[in-house]
């Protein structure tokens, strides 16, 4: 959506105006609306449906999650999480896009200190770091802030993410986790968090970064004394490369972990080799840590 069509929004759009910006059909629409109760918009005096800005993202992160391959009942469980005023983070995360929108990277890593300090590192991750990068690569792809505020604030959090992971404690088992995208998956951003949280549980790490080929894994798994490894993949058509790399390196005696969007449903886990990690960085952790870490 442009800043013209943003400006137009007013009193809200009528559904075959959102259905156009959004690239969503209008029946579709009217299903979510009706079964998920996404979103809520408000309606004419002749009882018809206005979108508003906040209607718009609603249906833009919902149409983000079904893209994804979330069912659509999963997928508007997603959004109403992500949107939840209630939840006590969303103070945080709000606090994060002012900063982001001021362009003040220091500002970013300060709301981040400070949920961090209230809240502990895995929800600070799961409900603040997360959902604001969420929010703010939403923001983006809508036209309603430009590229340099998404790389800014992208690095903003990876710098962070980098010092919190320095600062943890020196590991208590031997081996490394490695932690890879698919061949064809380009986002790493969740990988590094997840590497913080496992730094802090004594388990050291190497991301081998974005589009990570088979081979690469690989390579690595026999060059290095392997704890684990996890492999991400974010979109359903990205997943196959992603099971190929899982099976290269399957039944090599380390445990075996794969995560991401492309695996969200339970159809696209059957034969998988490996471990589903879940949608939370703290449960994902937890599972690593299980297999990796000596029984207390």
């Amino acid at each position: 959506m442009s800043a013209d069509d943003d400006a137009r929004v007013g009193d809200g759009l009528p559904i075959q105006e959102a259905s156009r910006l959004l690239g969503v059909p209008a029946p579709t629409l009217r299903s979510w609306e009706r079964r998920h109760g996404i979103p809520t918009t408000p309606r004419s005096p002749g009882g018809h449906r206005r979108y508003s800005a906040a209607a718009l993202e609603e249906v833009r992160l919902m149409r983000d999650e079904v893209a994804r391959g979330l069912k659509a009942s999963a997928a508007a469980r997603a959004v109403r999480a992500l949107l939840d005023r209630d939840d006590p983070a969303q103070v945080w995360v709000e606090r994060m896009l002012a900063a982001s929108a001021a362009l003040d990277p220091t500002a970013v890593r300060a709301v981040l200190d400070e949920a961090f300090a209230e809240l502990g590192l895995p929800a600070a991750l799961d409900s603040v770091l997360m959902p604001g990068m969420r929010r703010v690569g939403n923001l983006w792809e809508s036209g309603r802030c430009d590229v340099g505020q998404e790389h800014l604030t992208t690095e903003a959090v990876r710098g962070w993410l980098a010092r919190i992971t320095t600062l943890a404690p020196a590991p208590t088992v031997s081996g490394t986790a490695l932690l890879a995208c698919g061949p064809r998956d380009l986002h790493t951003l969740g990988l590094e968090a997840l590497a913080a949280l496992l730094a802090h549980r004594g388990i050291g790490c190497r991301v081998l970064g974005a589009r990570t080929p088979q081979r690469t894994l690989v390579t690595a798994l026999a060059a290095t004394e392997a704890a684990a490894i996890v492999v991400v993949s974010h979109l359903p058509t990205h997943r196959r490369q992603a099971v190929e790399s899982l099976a290269a390196v399957a039944g090599k005696g380390v445990p075996l972990f794969y995560a991401g969007n492309g695996f969200a449903s339970v159809d696209a886990r059957v034969g998988v080799p490996g471990t589903w990690l879940g949608e939370s960085l703290a449960e994902a952790a937890d599972l690593v840590a299980a297999a990796v870490l000596p029984p207390a």
